[in-house]
C-alpha cells in the first residue's frame, strides 16, 4: 500500500509543480494588460479571459497538490491537539463524507459538460475574447480526477497510521 500511495503522491507533486508554472505566465500576463491599460489606454478581452483560465487552471490543479502535501485549509488550532490516530480518524471521515463525493459529483457531471463544450468548440461570448473554452473546461474532470486520487491516497495513508504502520512523510 505504501508504494502505491507513494506513486500517486509522486505524480500529483510532479504535476502540482509542473502546472505551478503557469503562475509566471500568468503575472507576465497580468503585467502585460496592467501596461497596455495605463500606458496606452488599450485593453485587451482576450488577454482578460486568459488571466482567469490560467488562474482556475493554477487553483484546481492546486487543490489536488494542497491535499498531497498537507497544506489544504483545515482547523489546525483543534487539529494540532488531537493525538495521530484522532486526526487520522478525522482524516477519512472527512474525506470520505466530504471531499469525495463532492469529487463524484464533479467527475459526474463534468464529462457531459466538457463533452458538450468540445462538440460545439464553445468560445468566448466576445467577438475578440478566447475561442476555446472547451479547453479549460477539460481541465475540470482531470483536476477533480487528481483530487479524487489524492483523497484516496491520503485515505490509505490514514488508514496505515491507524494500523501503526510507517508511512511515506508523515501525515
Amino acid at each position: 500500500m505504501n508504494a502505491l500511495v507513494n506513486l500517486i503522491e509522486k505524480t500529483i507533486i510532479r504535476i502540482g509543480k509542473a502546472v505551478s508554472w503557469l503562475n509566471v505566465l500568468l503575472i507576465l500576463v497580468i503585467l502585460v494588460q496592467v501596461v497596455m491599460r495605463y500606458l496606452f489606454s488599450f485593453s485587451s478581452v482576450a488577454l482578460e479571459e486568459l488571466q482567469w483560465h490560467l488562474y482556475a487552471v493554477g487553483i484546481m490543479i492546486g487543490l489536488s497538490y494542497a491535499l498531497t502535501e498537507n497544506t489544504h485549509v483545515r482547523l489546525d488550532l483543534l487539529h494540532g491537539r488531537f493525538r495521530k490516530k484522532t486526526r487520522a480518524w478525522i482524516d477519512i471521515i472527512g474525506l470520505t463524507v466530504l471531499v469525495l463525493p463532492w469529487c463524484y459529483v464533479i467527475l459526474y457531471h463534468g464529462f457531459d459538460f466538457v463533452a458538450a463544450s468540445w462538440r460545439v468548440k464553445e468560445a468566448s461570448a466576445s467577438p475578440t475574447g478566447l475561442s476555446c473554452y472547451y479547453i479549460i473546461k477539460s481541465v475540470i474532470p482531470l483536476s477533480f480526477g487528481l483530487l479524487t486520487l489524492a483523497a484516496l491516497a491520503r485515505i490509505l495513508k490514514q488508514i496505515l497510521i491507524i494500523a501503526g504502520k510507517k508511512v511515506p512523510h508523515d501525515a
